[in-house]
């Protein structure tokens, strides 16, 4: 069987997300294990050059993994006719004019999210992307995880029943950066460079309740400003003036009522960083990023409600794990080769600069409820 050489421009790989998830844990772990494998029992094996702004930082992190090809000059690694992949882990606020970049040159896209700054940003890039004939993949990371296959497991198996409701909870301390360096960069808080939490999370969520639970259909959102001053990666204070909270509900088609709350200024108190919370008229379901906790009909207490006695029920013992039956790969490296496997042999690949699109137009939305402080309809995007 053959091995073909697959070209993959990288750009962005430099940051915390596209040097570990992307970078590492993803291309250079499918090039320890001889490529993807393709149905023929053909093998990929993918070839990246490194795109960014910084010589320094790319000649370090190329010398450390062994990687030999690097640039600055992102136009002249979009001349090579060699590399046909361009992928983009860089800021929001560029992605589009790269992409749209990478199109013209003919690149295949693979991209993280959100895909632009703006609904009408991200829905030309599909269209353009359909006029340069070209195929294109967002990550949509968090449906690999773990916690949620299992979620999606109980659902495939009619485990809920009717699915009444899902709660989710996302978010930790950021640490100001004052006392102690903060855990995401500064930009994060600065409305100019494209930060807050609404367009970064509810990108996520969309894809998450379109894939899971019902497509998302409208939505109201509050959200917050809580900590109005941060200090960067130099010890500099600056002004935080976008979102570090977003408390959501969405409606669901089906019926399903979904709420979401967001924060970076919230304190750990349960099983994961994020948890959803799925309740069924057959049985409930609590997942992290890597576990799930299930309660069939037939197996749920009966609580009675007494505030002068105390609680008698131990509730989270009666909870039954749901066992690990499947060795799970990290879903970013997943997502990758389900890539790779549809541009070398045309296999199905969903998540497209569309559905990318539909991410953004629910963050925009989001943005909307607040200002406008009402519920906002999604139109379908086709």
């Amino acid at each position: 069987m053959a091995t073909r050489r697959l070209g993959i421009i990288m750009n962005g790989v430099t940051g915390r997300m596209g040097m570990n998830q992307h970078l590492i844990r993803s291309i250079l772990a499918i090039r320890r294990e001889g490529g993807v494998t393709l149905r023929s029992g053909d093998r990929v094996m993918p070839d990246p050059i490194l795109v960014g702004r910084n010589r320094g930082k790319l000649a370090a992190l190329a010398q450390e993994h062994g990687i030999e090809r690097w640039t600055i000059e992102l136009g002249a690694a979009l001349a090579d006719p060699n590399d046909t992949v361009f992928f983009d882990a860089a800021t929001t606020q560029a992605r589009a004019s790269l992409l749209k970049q990478a199109m013209v040159a003919g690149k295949h896209i693979y991209c993280e999210k959100p895909v632009a700054a703006t609904l009408a940003e991200a829905l030309d890039l599909v269209a353009a992307a359909r006029k340069a004939g070209i195929k294109h993949g967002v990550v949509q990371d968090k449906l690999f995880l773990p916690g949620l296959r299992k979620l999606k497991l109980l659902r495939d198996a009619g485990f809920f029943g009717r699915i009444l409701s899902v709660r989710g909870e996302f978010g930790y301390w950021v640490f100001e950066g004052d006392w102690q360096p903060a855990q995401r960069p500064s930009w994060n808080y600065r409305k100019a460079d494209g930060g807050g939490i609404i367009l970064d999370m509810l990108c996520h969520w969309r894809y998450v309740l379109d894939n899971l639970f019902g497509a998302v259909k409208s939505v109201s959102c509050l959200g917050a400003t809580h900590i109005p001053q941060r200090w960067d990666e130099n010890g500099a204070a600056y002004a935080a003036d976008c979102d570090d909270a977003a408390y959501a509900t969405f409606q669901l088609e089906g019926g399903v009522i979904a709420q979401i709350n967001s924060s970076w200024c919230t304190r750990v108190r349960r099983d994961d960083l994020v948890t959803f919370h799925v309740d069924g008229t057959l049985g409930s379901a609590v997942a992290g990023l890597t576990r799930c906790f299930s309660q069939a009909r037939v197996n749920t207490p009966k609580p009675v409600w007494n505030p002068d006695m105390p609680q008698a029920i131990d509730f989270l013992a009666t909870w039954q794990e749901v066992p690990e039956t499947t060795q799970y790969d990290n879903g970013f490296k997943l997502e990758w080769e389900l890539f790779i496997r549809h541009l070398c042999e045309d296999a199905p690949f969903p998540w497209t600069l569309l559905e990318g699109a539909k991410g953004v137009q629910l963050a925009e939305a989001g943005l909307k409820s607040w200002a406008e402080r009402r519920w906002v309809d999604l139109e379908p995007l086709a």
